[in-house]
C-alpha cells in the first residue's frame, strides 16, 4: 500500500513515507501533490465533495519533516490536522478524483515501478551527464551497473571527495557501456538493397527481454525491432512504419510480436511509453497502436484481430483523455484540452517538469537562455520529445528559437487526426461486437473531433492545415508536414486535400523528397532534412485523394536518394537532406544515425508500390 492508500498510522517509518512522497513528486500531476500532503489523512468522499479525512499522526508527534524528496530535493513539513484544513470545490472534484484512481488503482503500482538513472544513482548520475564523461548523454542511462546500484553509490559517496578522484575513471570501472543496435553489422552493397533491407530484420531484432533491475531497460516479453544506432530499444510511433516493412517481407509473426508487447505496456503501464526504458515512463509518443492493430488485422482475422486488442484500445484511450471530462473552456489538463466552444482536441504533455535524463546536459544548458520558469521550459521539451519531432520551430515561438518553446500551449493537428483514428477504430470494434449503443458514442466523438479540426486547424487563406495555440486563440504560423495527416486520415475535404496537395509542390518537394518544413532552423525536425514516416504519411494521403502523380513524384525521388546514399555509404539513414543529396541530413543533439527501422520500413513499401523490379 501506499500513500494514497494507508494512513500515517499504519506506516510510519520516514523512510517509507519519503519513498513514496519521492516517487509521486515526479509521477503525480501538481495539484494533486498538495492534497496527499494534508496530513496524510487520504481523501474521504462525502455528499458535499471530496474532503481530506483527519490525520493520525502517532502519539507524541506534532509534525512530520521530510527532506530531499523527489528529483528536486524538496522539504514537506506537515502539522497535526485542523477542521476545515482542506475541502475540495465540487468543479474541482471530478478531475481530481480521476487523477487519484489512476494513482491508488492505475495498472503499474508504485512498487512495480522501475526507477530511473536519476533516482538510482543521485549526485552521481548529474555529474556524469554535466561533465560528458560520454559525449552522449543517451549512453549513461542505458549503460548498465557491474554491481548493484547501492554498491555502486556507496562507492562513489566514498571516493567523489578524495584527492584525484577520475570521475571517468569510476564510471569506465562501475558500468558497461552499451554497444550501438547493429553496430557490428557490415552491409553488402553488391547484394543490393532489397538483400540489406531483409538482412536488418534479423540484425535490428531483438529477443525477449529478461528482468533485470539495475537497467533502464523495461523488459518485453516478445522479439521486437529497433531503429538501431544509439537507439537500442524499442520506440512507439517508429514501431509503426518498421512493421510497413515487416508487411512486405511477409513478417506477420513479427508484427504480432510488437503489437503483443505494445499491448503489454497498455496492460502494465496503462500508457505505450516513448521507449522501454524507465526514463521514459512520463511520457508516451504519436499514439500509433490503433494503426498498428489495424495493419496487423489486414493480415490475420480482421475484425476479430480488432476486437482482441480492444481493451488495449480502450487503455490507449483512456490514457489521452484522462482529465476531460471536468475540462473548462479554454483550459488544459495533462493532455487534453478544452477549446473556446467547449469541443475537446488534445495536446503533447510529459508528466514530468525535469530535464530529461537522456539529453540532461543539453536541457539544463539550453534553460539557461530561456526566460520561462526553468519547470515550464523543462516541461515543453519533454512534450516537444513526446510528439517525436524534437525539435522544430513548429514548437517555438515567433523568434524560432528553442528558448520560446511553446509545446503544450499548441494542439496539434497531426495528433489529433491520430486520435480520430483510435475513436474510429474502437466504435469499429464495438460495430464487430454488435454493440450498437457504444460504437455510436466513439463513431460521435470521432466525429465531433474532425469537426473541431476543421474549425481550429484549417486556414483556408494559408490553404493549410495547422497547429492551434489555445492559449493565445490562433493558429500557428508554421506550415509543417503535420498538415499532410488530415489527408492520410480522410478527414479533409477534395477542396482542402487540393489546396494541400498544390502547397506540397509549390513549397515542400524537393530534388529528394519533401522537407519537414519551410524553416531553416539548424533544428533536426526543419528543413532541409527529411523523415521517412512523414514521406509516407504525405504520399498515403496524396493517393486517398487521388493525387497519384504527385505522389509518384514524391516517392521516386525519396527512393532514388536512398538507393543513392545506400550506394554511397552502405547505410540507410535514421533522415536524409532532400534539398543537396551531397550534404548529409544535420541538426539535431546526436550525430547521424544508420539503421534504421523506419526508413527500411517505408522504403520497402515504396519499392513495391512503385519500382517492384528493384534489387
Amino acid at each position: 500500500m501506499h500513500l494514497l492508500a494507508y494512513p500515517l498510522n499504519v506506516v510510519t517509518a520516514p523512510a517509507k513515507i519519503k519513498k513514496d512522497l519521492a516517487y509521486y513528486e515526479t509521477r503525480v500531476p501538481n495539484e494533486v501533490l498538495p492534497a496527499m500532503l494534508m496530513g496524510f489523512g487520504g481523501l474521504g468522499i462525502t455528499p458535499t465533495g471530496i474532503v481530506q479525512r483527519k490525520s493520525t499522526l502517532p502519539t507524541g508527534w506534532q509534525s512530520v519533516k521530510l527532506s530531499g524528496v523527489g528529483v528536486q530535493r524538496k522539504t514537506y513539513t506537515v502539522g497535526r490536522w485542523r477542521p476545515g484544513s482542506f475541502l475540495l470545490s465540487l468543479s474541482y472534484m471530478r478531475t481530481l478524483f480521476f487523477a487519484l484512481l489512476l494513482v491508488m488503482a492505475g495498472p503499474a503500482t508504485a512498487q512495480s515501478l522501475p526507477a530511473s538513472p536519476r533516482q538510482l544513482y543521485p549526485g552521481l548520475f548529474e555529474a556524469v551527464q554535466v561533465a560528458r564523461v560520454y559525449p552522449d548523454n543517451k549512453t549513461f542511462v542505458d549503460a548498465l551497473p557491474r554491481k548493484a546500484p547501492a554498491e555502486v553509490m556507496r562507492a562513489y559517496n566514498e571516493q567523489k571527495n578524495k584527492p584525484g578522484f577520475d570521475l571517468k575513471a569510476f564510471v569506465a570501472t562501475h558500468f558497461i557501456t552499451p554497444a550501438p543496435a547493429g553496430g557490428q553489422y557490415r552491409s553488402r552493397v553488391e547484394a543490393g538493397l532489397r538483400h540489406h533491407l531483409d538482412t536488418l530484420w534479423t540484425v535490428l531484432q531483438r529477443n525477449p527481454d529478461t528482468v533485470n533491475r539495475a537497467s533502464s531497460l523495461l523488459p518485453l516479453p516478445h522479439p521486437y525491432i529497433v531503429p538501431g544506432g544509439r537507439f537500442r530499444e524499442v520506440y512507439y510511433w517508429d514501431s509503426y512504419f518498421t512493421m510497413l516493412g515487416l508487411q512486405e517481407s511477409k513478417r506477420t509473426p513479427v508484427i504480432r510480436n510488437m503489437v503483443d508487447n505494445f499491448a503489454y505496456l497498455l496492460d502494465q503501464y496503462g500508457f505505450i511509453p516513448n521507449g522501454n526504458r524507465s526514463y521514459y515512463l512520463t511520457r508516451s509518443q504519436p499514439p500509433f497502436f490503433a494503426l498498428m492493430v489495424t495493419l496487423l488485422a489486414t493480415e490475420e482475422a480482421g475484425d476479430k484481430t480488432v476486437l482482441r486488442y480492444q481493451p488495449q484500445l480502450l487503455k490507449e484511450y483512456a490514457h489521452w483523455m484522462a482529465g476531460a471530462e471536468g475540462l473548462k473552456a479554454g483550459t488544459a489538463t495533462l493532455r487534453a484540452v478544452r477549446l473556446p466552444q467547449g469541443e475537446l482536441l488534445n495536446r503533447y504533455w510529459d508528466t514530468s517538469d525535469q530535464p530529461r535524463e537522456e539529453s540532461y546536459a543539453e536541457d539544463v544548458a539550453a534553460a539557461k537562455l530561456s526566460k520561462q520558469p526553468p519547470a515550464q521550459f523543462y516541461r515543453n521539451v519533454r512534450a516537444a520529445a513526446a510528439s517525436g519531432w524534437d525539435f522544430s520551430t513548429r514548437w517555438f515561438g515567433p523568434s524560432e528559437q528553442l528558448s520560446t518553446i511553446q509545446t503544450t500551449d499548441l494542439v496539434p493537428v497531426d495528433l489529433n487526426c491520430l486520435l480520430y483514428y483510435l475513436e474510429t477504430t474502437i466504435a469499429k470494434s464495438y460495430q464487430s461486437q454488435g454493440n450498437a449503443r457504444q460504437a455510436a458514442a466513439f463513431l460521435g466523438k470521432a466525429q465531433r473531433r474532425q469537426k473541431a479540426i476543421m474549425t481550429y486547424c484549417w486556414d483556408a487563406k494559408a490553404g493549410w492545415f495547422l497547429d492551434y495555440n489555445f492559449r493565445q486563440r490562433q493558429r500557428s504560423v508554421v506550415k509543417s508536414l503535420a498538415g499532410v495527416y488530415p489527408l492520410s486520415f480522410g478527414i479533409a475535404s477534395q477542396a482542402q486535400a487540393a489546396l494541400v496537395a498544390k502547397g506540397l509542390e509549390r513549397d515542400f518537394s524537393k530534388p529528394g523528397g519533401l522537407v519537414t518544413t519551410l524553416s531553416r532552423s539548424q533544428q533536426q525536425w526543419d528543413a532541409p532534412n527529411a523523415w521517412a514516416p512523414l514521406q509516407w504519411m504525405a504520399i498515403d494521403g496524396l493517393r486517398r485523394y487521388r493525387h497519384e502523380e504527385l505522389a509518384r513524384t514524391v516517392a521516386t525521388r525519396w527512393i532514388t536518394l536512398n538507393s543513392t546514399v545506400f550506394q554511397q555509404t552502405g547505410k540507410l539513414m535514421e533522415k536524409y537532406n532532400v534539398v543537396d543529396s551531397n550534404l548529409t541530413a544535420g541538426g539535431g543533439e546526436y550525430l547521424l544515425q544508420d539503421g534504421f527501422g523506419w526508413t527500411n520500413g517505408v522504403l520497402l513499401k515504396l519499392l513495391n508500390q512503385y519500382q517492384p523490379q528493384t534489387k
